[in-house]
């Protein structure tokens, strides 16, 4: 069964007018096509659509349920061309995004609000991931865009792009009241020396994990390893529980949790970088629109 859209606008018509004629003027047509095209839908549906009589024509019980429905169908046609263009332009789709905890705490909230308020029919699809989960899902192409943790390793650079959105220094997240250190704002990493150390797996972020060792390397320490965790919420949960001190970007000083407390590091501080990658072959509007917001806010 192939119905045309041309056959449900000639069918409201004559529903409408309740006359083959009065409906053939408003279509600008003669009467014997009007009546050919209803004719030829009701051998495609199986069924009259109305009822003729030499003076009168009414929908049966079919045309009456049809009526709403070839309605409904016309008007969804219509904004179809107005819909392609939206998002050819960006301003329409499906946008999915994946961003490690860290940005959730920094740029990913005024961002998201900016391109929403920009572009409010695009849906996006959100998705925390660490860093290799969103390298993995990048070249399966199972997301358009991530904010992660640089650098890219080399087998993704030939298919990947990727801007720099954010760098900030790391501070000390700490156990709240730690004597001598109350009144002071910023603290060494030698006065934490016994503290063990709450960091996340190397896998998950190479380069941030790197960072933190580096850190206390050019302290002339070697930390020692309490307990790992993927998430930032975690790490910073298991510093409020007293299980140690974790070395955080900047921004997770937003994080607030009971017990803990944040401070700069004295000396030489190292920073840790948040870019988004993207894969150098997907077009979409959409993609391009957020990566022009991107950076324009850099």
């Amino acid at each position: 069964m192939n119905i045309e859209l041309r056959q449900l606008r000639y069918f409201v018509a004559v529903a409408e007018e309740s006359h083959f004629g009065r409906a053939a003027l408003r279509l600008h047509m003669t009467q014997p096509p009007l009546s050919q095209t209803i004719q030829s839908l009701e051998a495609a549906l199986g069924t009259p659509l109305f009822a003729r009589t030499k003076r009168s024509v009414a929908l049966t019980p079919a045309g009456i349920a049809l009526l709403p429905e070839a309605r409904r169908i016309l008007q969804q046609a219509g904004t179809l061309p107005d819909l392609v263009r939206r998002a050819a332009s960006g301003e329409s789709g499906l946008l999915s995004l994946s961003f490690v905890s860290t940005a959730d705490y920094s740029l990913l909230p005024p961002l998201l609000r900016e391109f929403r308020e920009r572009y409010p029919q695009v849906q996006i699809d959100l998705r925390e991931a660490t860093t290799d989960i969103q390298l993995d899902d990048l070249m399966q192409g199972r997301i358009d865009a991530g904010l992660l943790i640089p650098p890219l390793p080399e087998k993704a650079k030939a298919e990947l792009d990727y801007l720099t959105v954010l760098s900030e220094p790391l501070i000390v997240a700490m156990p709240q009241g730690l004597k001598p250190l109350r009144s002071k704002s910023s603290v060494s990493l030698q006065a934490l020396a016994d503290m063990p150390l709450i960091i996340f797996p190397r896998r998950i972020a190479p380069a941030f994990h790197d960072a933190i060792l580096a850190s206390f390397r050019d302290a002339g320490l070697t930390p020692r390893i309490g307990q790992e965790a993927i998430q930032m919420q975690t790490i910073v949960g298991l510093v409020s529980a007293g299980m140690g001190i974790a070395l955080v970007p900047q921004s997770v000083s937003n994080l607030k949790r009971p017990g803990v407390e944040y401070k700069n590091l004295t000396g030489k501080t190292l920073s840790v970088e948040t870019g988004l990658a993207w894969r150098r072959d997907n077009a979409s509007p959409i993609l391009r629109a957020f990566l022009e917001l991107l950076r324009k806010k850099r």
